[in-house]
């Protein structure tokens, strides 16, 4: 659906402006239809994003301030994240043994058992952008890269 008949708006400045609204609702658009499939999970975007961060690393740790140079969101608070995700059981965090200044978070097992159960979420999002070919997708990225150069 175009995004005038989503905001009920008829007209943009110009075709940046119209961009700009575009990339922004399409974001909400994503981060809700993602937020509705985590709820079972008791996740949010962000606990998930970390979670799939650690996925990556394990079985090695990595500290909070390169998990948080990793993450989609950069202004979420990295140490909140990771202490909920601890009281739920899903990372364990420990001091650096080269830099006691740094703190350490790894995925538990319990953690790896969640995300396991949440990899449908890879397909779920294939469902959503399926409007798009394959091609359409690759031209999507390159220009949304170019965007941010």
């Amino acid at each position: 659906m175009r995004i005038e008949d989503e905001i009920k708006q008829k007209s943009f400045k110009d075709e940046y402006h119209k961009l700009a609204i575009n990339l922004m609702y399409s974001n909400g658009w994503l981060l809700n239809y993602q937020s509705e499939i985590l709820r079972p999970y008791s996740l949010t975007d962000h606990q998930y994003n970390v979670l799939r961060i650690l996925r990556g690393q394990y079985p090695d740790a990595i500290s909070i301030m390169d998990l948080k140079d990793r993450m989609l969101d950069k202004s979420s608070d990295a140490s909140r994240l990771v202490e909920r995700l601890r009281v739920k059981d899903l990372v364990e965090r420990e001091i650096c043994k080269s830099d006691r200044r740094k703190v350490d978070v790894k995925i538990t097992q319990h953690g790896l058992d969640i995300l396991e159960k949440t990899d449908y979420l890879d397909e779920e999002f294939k469902k959503v952008l399926n409007n798009l070919s394959i091609e359409e997708a690759k031209q999507m990225n390159d220009l949304l890269d170019k965007m941010r150069d």
